[in-house]
């Protein structure tokens, strides 16, 4: 497979279908906020080193999967394609289970905590404020198509599972979280 082709090379892009657009199109920009999320999870991925990781590394390997399905679906939003992969609410479900897991493991939040302490923690925190980012993008891209709100939802667990396993780094690793001050 060639990575170049140059049909890009006046500003335009193929979405799913076929359909040519401006590279600055909300869906394009939309698909480049999920595939810059899939990339810190990446980062963050090799940040757990440690075998006590395996399973967190497996889970967040398994969202990338899903990413890619993300933008998959943004990318046949304006199409009447079928066959395209998804998220589903199984997936956001599967989420919420995750959270709760590590919930289950961590002092209760009474307040705002900084993002920081361990360094894998604080590429999750980083990767979570990125991954709202993408959200927003797709938030705006829904007011403008059809696109199934269960990306929006899957991107908001997703947030809230990396601010999740990035205070339960940290607990893990024996780092305290820092509450903020007024």
């Amino acid at each position: 497979m060639q990575i170049y082709t140059k049909t890009g090379d006046a500003g335009e892009t193929s979405l799913l279908g076929g359909k040519r657009v401006q590279k600055n199109c909300i869906e394009i920009d939309a698909i480049g906020e999920v595939d810059e999320l899939n990339s810190y999870l990446g980062v963050l991925i090799s940040f757990l080193e440690e075998p006590k990781w395996r399973t967190e590394k497996e889970k967040l390997i398994q969202i990338q999967h899903h990413l890619f399905n993300v933008g998959g679906m943004i990318a046949a939003v304006q199409t009447d394609l079928v066959n395209v992969p998804t998220v589903g609410d199984a997936h956001v479900e599967k989420l919420e289970t995750w959270i709760d897991e590590m919930t289950k493991e961590l002092p209760e939040l009474t307040q705002f905590i900084l993002p920081g302490g361990h360094r894998a923690a604080a590429v999750c925190y980083h990767t979570r404020a990125v991954c709202r980012r993408a959200e927003r993008r797709v938030v705006e891209l829904q007011t403008a198509s059809k696109l199934n709100p269960v990306v929006q939802h899957f991107l908001n667990r997703l947030s809230d599972a990396l601010f999740t396993l990035g205070r339960y780094i940290n607990v893990k690793e024996g780092h305290a979280e820092v509450t903020w001050r007024k």
